[in-house]
């Protein structure tokens, strides 16, 4: 492409165009080298950090490490730069490496160290030396998760753990000390205190919460008075569940009138719930009446006839010998003996019933609802553009007062109330007047057209880029082109004669070359043969110069035409 001709082609066609067109092509190309210009800049804008070449090394260090890993830097005479507190940045390309070769040195030191201590053992280590090492990875793994919280920004934790004795009197608990260093403008919950003692008392046997100490980086101690904390955490509690019960009772009357009211915004509920949050238990022993027997027992003797002769008396010879015959036997016996014992079980029955979170003391509700609104008639009773509103009757009201009574679970022994009146809406007044013809428009706009706002947006700029197309860009292409075509017509000026021109034409150019023959001096000595035929020399010279492969081609077919024989049946 040849810059420098279509350069001066558009000098010219903006030399010929008028003023109007020139303001026209100036304002549009403007707006949109300003536009390029605006997308360069705002793309440009969010990766300014990657195109300066600097990227972060280390961040967030200590004055000790921060000045040991500039002298490092400085050793390897590797640029860096510090663009805020605590932060070094270093060369893109070499920032993974410098980082890598640093770290290898142990810096930065500070950090929290956990149970990664283990990964190495060391030969001739003690017990003590163990110890000493698992409080220390104790100790970083509990800060580690002390850091996790949001408004920590770091953390520190120290395990107090006496020796184990046998001796129960001289035992004493384990206690541990927690300093966190929060960011600006933040501040650690009543809760999330609580679970940090608790955190730290889980992780260490026979600690507790009460013996795990919490101060921040001022040196104010955090949690000592957990109870109030806790208090005002749960006052907090009842009253959001509060505000979510008396809302949802709101809504439950609203729901239930807004059908035949006429809408939800023709409906005003207020509800007041009291709440008992009082923990309550109770216990509870019932004995059964019903007795069960556990055990029984029972025994039975029985003896018939008489009993055996007994002798005695005093010790002698009668003694001895015993019973003489032909003595009186005794009489006749009978003996009989029952005894039993049954054994009763006691049976109770023990129940523990705690309260609901809950306990609704009373409940209130006033509740407001809107009239009817008619036209109002005139004497002759055909309705008029005013609007007349009606009350609703005393039917009508105790219907809705039972309806929210009904909704709300109302409950007239626990003394809860439910106040229902009728007022006049000023809102749904002034919407049942007729509207004017502004009014009808406004309406119809929200209506109809405000929720395809956003399809209006691309359709407008559509139609504005259409219109740009056909009045701009397509214009200004057609001119461009006429522009072009008059140029070549311009430089190639037609200079074949036609054998089929017009006499008066043919006069005419007769008369002209005459006219240029006397000024040349010719005279009668000028040749028209000769002069045609410079005149097609010039023109097969202008083709061959635009055209020169084709001349060429043309050539050698001809000189391969000459070179057939002539009884060659490929003789043409």
């Amino acid at each position: 492409m040849d810059f420098k001709t279509l350069f001066s082609q558009l000098v010219v066609f903006y030399g010929k165009l008028t003023q109007a067109q020139k303001i026209i092509i100036g304002t549009a190309v403007a707006g949109i080298i300003a536009f390029l210009v605006f997308l360069v800049v705002y793309t440009s804008e969010g990766k300014k950090g990657d195109n300066d070449g600097y990227q972060v090394l280390f961040e967030q260090l200590s004055g000790e490490d921060a000045s040991k890993v500039i002298e490092q830097l400085e050793k390897d005479k590797i640029p860096y730069r510090i663009p805020r507190e605590n932060v070094i940045e270093v060369p893109k390309e070499v920032v993974y490496k410098e980082r890598i070769a640093i770290a290898s040195l142990g810096i930065p030191k500070e950090g929290h160290v956990g149970f990664e201590l283990f990964d190495k053992q060391e030969f001739g280590a003690t017990n003590f030396d163990q110890e000493v090492k698992f409080r220390r990875a104790l100790e970083g793994e509990l800060a580690r998760s002390i850091d996790s919280l949001s408004p920590v920004e770091k953390s520190s934790v120290s395990l107090a753990l006496p020796k184990e004795t046998l001796f129960v009197e001289e035992a004493v608990p384990p206690s541990a000390s927690v300093m966190v260093q929060l960011y600006p403008d933040r501040k650690l919950t009543p809760k999330q205190i609580r679970g940090i003692k608790k955190l730290v008392a889980a992780a260490v046997p026979k600690l507790t919460p009460e013996n795990v100490a919490l101060i921040n980086a001022e040196g104010e101690t955090l949690g000592d008075n957990d109870d109030a904390s806790a208090m005002g955490e749960l006052s907090s509690i009842q009253q959001q569940y509060k505000t979510k019960e008396e809302k949802k009772q709101e809504e439950k009357i609203i729901n239930v009138l807004a059908p035949f009211i006429g809408g939800k915004d023709r409906v005003v509920a207020k509800v007041t719930i009291e709440y008992d949050f009082s923990e309550q238990s109770s216990t509870s022993e019932k004995f059964d009446p019903e007795n069960v027997v556990r055990s029984e027992q029972s025994s039975e003797e029985k003896r018939e006839g008489a009993a055996p002769q007994q002798v005695g008396g005093v010790p002698g010879a009668v003694s001895n010998i015993g019973p003489v015959e032909g003595l009186a036997g005794g009489g006749g016996e009978k003996f009989e003996k029952t005894t039993g014992t049954t054994n009763y079980e006691v049976s109770k029955t023990v129940s523990t019933t705690k309260m609901e979170f809950a306990r609704i003391k009373r409940m209130t509700a006033a509740v407001v609802v809107d009239g009817k609104y008619e036209p109002k008639k005139d004497a002759s009773g055909q309705p008029t553009d005013e609007i007349e509103y009606i009350a609703l009757d005393e039917t009508q009201i105790q219907a809705i007062d039972a309806l929210v009574k009904q909704s709300i679970g109302a409950d007239e022994q626990r003394g809860d109330q439910v106040t229902v009146r009728n007022f006049e809406f000023q809102m749904s007044k002034d919407g049942m007047r007729p509207k004017d013809a502004v009014s009808k428009t406004s309406l119809f706009i929200s209506t109809y057209i405000a929720p395809f706002t956003p399809v209006f947006k691309y359709i407008l700029v559509a139609i504005i880029l259409f219109i740009a197309y056909k009045k701009i860009i397509i214009p200004f292409a057609e001119r461009m082109l006429e522009f072009s075509r008059e140029e070549e017509e311009f430089e190639k000026p037609n200079l074949e004669i036609a054998d089929d021109e017009d006499e008066d034409l043919a006069e005419k150019v007769q008369l002209m070359r005459k006219k240029v023959e006397n000024q040349l001096g010719l005279g009668e000595n000028f040749n028209e043969d000769e002069l045609k035929y410079d005149v097609l020399l010039e023109k097969v010279r202008e083709i061959a110069e635009d055209h020169p492969e084709e001349i060429a081609s043309l050539i050698q077919a001809l000189i391969d035409e000459e070179s057939i024989p002539a009884d060659s049946p490929h003789k043409r």
